[in-house]
């Protein structure tokens, strides 16, 4: 659904089809990246733990 509605806004604010979908998936790779991203060094902090 995300895909599909990031589609149709870079397809309003380009006009094209596959500029929007092109953009839907860049974003959807980067979304992606960055969250992977973020549980790795979040599971690396302590947060009080007695570890």
């Amino acid at each position: 659904m995300g895909l599909v509605m990031m589609t149709l806004v870079g397809l309003i604010a380009t006009g094209s089809a596959a500029v929007g979908g092109t953009l839907a998936i860049v974003n959807t790779g980067i979304g992606l990246t960055m969250y992977v991203i973020y549980e790795r060094v979040s599971a690396g902090i302590t947060w009080g733990r007695n570890v």
